[in-house]
């Protein structure tokens, strides 16, 4: 009876045994083991694939340390102030530190910049921060030789994907940050055993022509070595650990990676080691062992296989605690991403993008008797800061501008950067203009006030312009535009204003344009323009002592026009060079058959921000066979504060040369007498409008008087033009003034005229009647 019972109860056990204990057990076992295969493959192939996209962050990171050092460099290369300094007999080295190496080496990190002059010569040495005696550079010169002779020419090597070489054509697949002027060799080299990015950049003017022929400029060197800060940052930044140059590769047992480093030349110069991440194998062993631990549960009992399951469920738990982490990095990386796209990296405005959404917007929600407002803001006098005080400076005031600028609008409004010096702001839902005038008097107010830069106090003002919707349209890219429009007349007003748009401007554009297209085929027809010669006489207006020339343009269909019809087009458009040079050329021609006078000839201050205007004035008075002293070139006062080196060496040479130096318009610019002192002139000529007011207006005179003391004071001869009056001319002459020039004495008269005005002239009274003859 009881074995019976037992075999009755041992029957089922055997039967769950064989057809459900065991073959469960077995699919366990199974599926067990087939995890654990797949896991290690899963493994193998996650460290290989995480090492290999490591390796290309690698090679990624180094191809952008060499972009980054060359586009570094050419922010000082490629820059006026930095080649005209080194080219000097003796380069001030306290400026090179200041604007050369301290700014490279603060900024950008650089560890070693020379510079060497046309014939190698070293002139000029910074390393890591502090500099040093310029003969050290035979301790680098090895190392960078092969770059020095790719960017003289030297070398028939092709150019790599960081670098532009002369006379050669840049890598199919070029990662250089340069703009196409600059000409640079960068590289990976060795330097006395360490490996190093380095860059070597021809140094030209970014303004003129570099008088150096090619391949003989002075060349800039900057040198990062890849043992120093450079792996720290690739080590914080890109995760890459232990990372460093050694000179043979590693053992691979020891967990390190070793990629080789060679130049574009095929120098081998170490190897990059670190110490790769290895993901798939940390957790292989984890699921190794929690595995392990499953299998023992599963085929000891249910109990077991029930811990087992909780320890799955707390590591998925772990698991998804990762994954909730990385996607929480995700957002924040699009939130970073959406934020640089919509606003600017230096100053934190909203760009060009999100300003014109915004515009957008403001149109779409304007109220009834509403308006939305549009400026833009241009700063005034923003190269000098950048000439003077170099780039750091320039960017420290634009961010102090975009926070005067956000202070002063309210929190409905907008304030953007477009780019350069140039800003723009919205402001929405006002009631009438006088509002955003008052807002743009307010913008102004700030401007003005100084700006405290690295030790210095700097003024620039700024000029505005205002186009208002819906009275200018609803369309933001006509706002835009005729705000832009508004903000160049501002400018062309004398700037440090605001101006609203008016319908007039944009037919002045379309006026100009017109005038622009008919003064290119006048001047290749060369038959509508002409020289008109107005007398200069002595203070007693009986003796004409010099002609001033004076450019006409006989227009097919608006009959003749004065310069000042057409002059600003010119300069706008850059016809003032070939139509200054044509008036000189014509002046000197008819100076050659008036030898006894002088002739004044006006020089746009376009042209003297032009390379090379000395040589080209020089020569023109050559080739018509005239002597230098016989001309006299009338310049505005503007151009002596635009640009203070290149217009006083364009000065210094002319004078030189012989020709003399009258300042025109004296009195309605600037009339600093430091200018006066700085640029040397030779005459000065008081303004019509102030000749004009003699007689009627009792300050007048006083105003005059006081010119004339200051330039006999300063031994300058005084000119007054616009003399119209027999009391202007009296009170002239007693004043002491040197020349008069005027409708009294006679107008402009062309070159066939000359000879009959010259022997026509006997006594004051008869050179009066006979200019009123010719003005009749």
């Amino acid at each position: 009876m009881f074995q019976f019972s037992a075999f009755k109860s041992a029957k089922p056990r055997g039967r769950f045994i064989a057809f459900v204990a065991l073959p469960a057990i077995g699919f366990a076992v199974v599926l067990v083991l087939f995890g654990l295969w797949s896991l290690w493959i899963t493994a193998e192939r996650s460290d290989l694939a995480t090492r290999d996209r490591q390796v290309r962050e690698v090679r990624l990171a180094i191809g952008a340390t060499l972009d980054e050092l060359a586009q570094s460099q050419a922010g000082v290369a490629i820059w006026d102030p930095a080649v005209a300094e080194i080219g000097k007999a003796k380069p001030d080295l306290d400026w090179l530190d200041q604007n050369v190496g301290t700014w490279l080496n603060y900024v950008f990190d650089h560890e070693q910049d020379l510079i060497i002059d046309g014939d190698g010569r070293p002139v000029y040495f910074m390393e890591n921060g502090a500099r040093v005696r310029p003969e050290k550079f035979a301790r680098v010169e090895a190392g960078l030789r092969p770059l020095i002779e790719a960017v003289r020419g030297a070398s028939r090597e092709p150019a790599n994907p960081h670098e532009r070489l002369p006379n050669q054509p840049p890598h199919p697949n070029s990662t250089a940050r340069t703009s196409p002027v600059a000409i640079h060799a960068t590289d990976l080299v060795e330097i006395g055993g360490k490996a190093a990015v380095a860059s070597v950049m021809r140094m030209v003017p970014d303004s003129y022509e570099s008088r150096a022929p090619a391949g003989s400029e002075p060349l800039l060197i900057s040198v990062r070595y890849l043992n120093s800060s450079l792996m720290r940052d690739l080590e914080r930044v890109r995760g890459l650990a232990g990372a460093r140059v050694t000179h043979a590769p590693v053992n691979g047992a020891s967990g390190e990676y070793s990629v080789p480093l060679s130049s574009s030349r095929g120098q081998r110069i170490g190897f990059f080691t670190w110490r790769p991440e290895m993901p798939g194998k940390a957790i292989l062993a984890s699921m190794l062992l929690k595995g392990g631990g499953a299998l023992v549960a599963l085929l000891a009992l249910l109990a077991a296989m029930i811990a087992s399951i909780g320890r799955l469920m707390r590591r998925d738990a772990r698991s998804i605690a990762v994954l909730e982490k990385a996607r929480l990095e995700l957002q924040a990386k699009e939130a970073q991403a959406q934020y640089l796209a919509n606003h600017d990296p230096l100053t934190g405005l909203p760009n060009r993008a999100a300003f014109s959404r915004f515009v957008e917007e403001a149109i779409a929600g304007m109220g009834e008797q509403r308006l939305v407002g549009v400026m833009l803001i241009d700063l005034d006098r923003f190269k000098n800061v950048n000439d003077t005080l170099g780039h750091l400076a320039g960017d420290k005031l634009i961010q102090a501008v975009a926070v005067r600028l956000a202070d002063r609008v309210g929190d409905d409004s907008v304030v953007a950067r477009l780019g350069g010096d140039e800003f723009a702001i919205c402001l929405p839902d006002y009631r009438d203009t006088a509002q955003l005038a008052k807002v743009a008097d307010l913008l102004l107010t700030d401007l003005r006030a100084p700006f405290d830069l690295m030790g210095s106090s700097v003024r620039v003002g700024g000029s505005i312009g205002i186009a208002v919707c819906p009275a200018q349209g609803v369309d933001r890219t006509e706002l835009l535009r005729k705000a832009d429009i508004a903000m160049y007349r501002a400018k062309e007003g004398g700037r440090d204003a605001y101006r609203f748009f008016s319908p007039e401007m944009d037919e002045s554009i379309a006026s100009r344009r017109v005038i622009e297209d008919d003064l290119r085929a006048a001047l290749h027809a060369g038959d509508q323009l002409f020289v008109a010669y107005q007398p200069k006489l002595d203070s007693s207006g009986a003796r004409i002592i010099g002609l001033e020339a004076l450019v006409r343009w006989r227009h097919p269909t608006r009959g003749e026009l004065a310069p000042d019809a057409f002059i600003s087009v010119a300069e706008d458009c850059g016809l003032i060079n070939p139509l200054g040079e044509w008036v000189l050329g014509e002046a000197c021609r008819v100076a050659r058959h008036w030898p006894d006078l002088s002739i004044a000839v006006n020089v746009s201050p376009i042209q003297f921000g032009s390379a090379g205007v000395a040589r080209s004035i020089c020569s023109i008075a050559h080739a018509a066979g005239v002597s230098p002293q016989q001309i006299e070139l009338e310049v505005t006062e503007s151009i002596l504060v635009e640009n203070d080196d290149t217009v006083r060496a364009a000065l210094e040479e002319l004078r030189s040369a012989g020709f003399r130096i009258a300042l025109d318009d004296f009195g309605t610019g600037y009339s600093s007498l430091s200018y006066l002192k700085k640029f040397k002139v030779d005459s000065i000529k008081i303004d019509k409008s102030f000749v004009k007011r003699l007689g009627h207006d009792p300050e007048a005179i006083a105003i005059v008087q006081a010119v004339i003391a200051l330039g006999h004071a300063m031994a300058l001869s005084v000119t007054a033009e616009g003399v119209e009056t027999e009391e202007q001319g009296c009170l002239l002459r007693v004043a002491g003034c040197n020349e008069l020039q005027g409708f009294l004495f006679s107008k402009a008269v062309i070159e066939s005229e000359l000879h009959t005005l010259m022997n026509g002239v006997r006594t004051p009274s008869e050179a009066r009647g006979f200019a009123r003859s010719l003005s009749a």
